[in-house]
């Protein structure tokens, strides 16, 4: 794990108020890059029966806010770190989380662009990927995920039961963080990048780490992923066969007919029939690996 130094010299010169981020919300509703949504497939999970909405999660210099949920009546319940994807911790994440609370989970999803920008705010994909993510480092991003570990383990959770999944943006970073946190017990990355450039904001990709996995993942793709070719998919998969033991324990189910985004049920990219036994076979991943 880095040190702070390191992660001061990773992580560019803050322009926000430290006022105003401690102040950060997460609004409501849906991305602007996303409208409209596809509203008669998006799934509305209640909070019947949950704990559920903002907090507060103490990080090096502030206080970033994340969502979570966890059932009212479940004393230290396992816990899965939810990782966005480049629209941040709108709407659809925020029903993730709901989802895996009703299932006996804490769902903490943390708002990881908070001192970049808020890219629900902003209408097009490209002016988000220019402004946001190409400006938030891989080291800020873990330290903050470590920070939501370490917020759950001070609020009555069981953090030896730890997972992690992530959509897009956020499954490149699930098998990051597979690779960081040998406390982790699981993870599923849904159709996550596994190639990209290397520079100081993203140093290292997943098929770079993929034989140093501390925990198994489980990745979730389409095979008409245009921004993923099965070629990379095919390459990951031999450096994991090679790999440390949870490298060689870890698999890729293809979706043939799938394509990017298909568990984003609010887009035309959703795919029900794909989204709901990959979403059956992340619950079972979880399970088999004791989370």
């Amino acid at each position: 794990m880095p040190s702070d130094s390191e992660l001061d010299a990773l992580i560019p010169a803050q322009t926000f108020d430290r006022r105003d981020f401690l102040a950060a919300s997460l609004g409501a509703g849906f991305a602007l890059a996303v409208q409209p949504v596809m509203a008669q497939t998006a799934i509305h999970t209640d909070a019947t029966g949950l704990i559920a909405g903002e907090v507060k999660v103490p990080v090096k210099d502030g206080d970033m806010v994340a969502y979570h949920a966890q059932p009212q009546d479940v004393a230290k319940p396992p816990v899965v770190l939810v990782v966005s994807e480049i629209f941040a911790v709108h709407e659809y994440i925020r029903d993730i989380c709901r989802r895996l609370a009703k299932l006996g989970y804490l769902a903490i999803a943390p708002e990881l662009f908070a001192r970049q920008g808020d890219p629900r705010t902003i209408d097009s994909i490209p002016e988000i990927m220019a402004k946001i993510i190409s400006k938030t480092p891989d080291a800020q991003v873990i330290s903050d995920l470590d920070a939501c570990v370490a917020w759950a383990a001070a609020n009555g959770t069981d953090t030896a039961r730890l997972a992690i999944t992530g959509f897009c943006w956020g499954g490149r970073i699930t098998w990051l963080y597979a690779a960081h946190n040998p406390q982790l017990k699981a993870g599923v990355a849904w159709y996550g990048r596994l190639v990209g450039e290397v520079n100081e904001i993203t140093p290292k990709h997943p098929i770079d780490l993929a034989g140093q996995l501390k925990a198994p993942v489980l990745g979730l793709y389409g095979g008409l992923d245009a921004g993923i070719p099965l070629e990379t998919v095919d390459n990951m998969l031999a450096l994991l066969k090679t790999g440390s033991p949870a490298a060689q324990a870890s698999y890729i189910k293809i979706y043939p007919n799938a394509p990017h985004a298909f568990h984003a049920d609010y887009r035309p990219s959703y795919r029900p029939e794909e989204a709901a036994d990959g979403w059956q076979r992340m619950l079972e991943w979880f399970k088999e690996h004791g989370v």
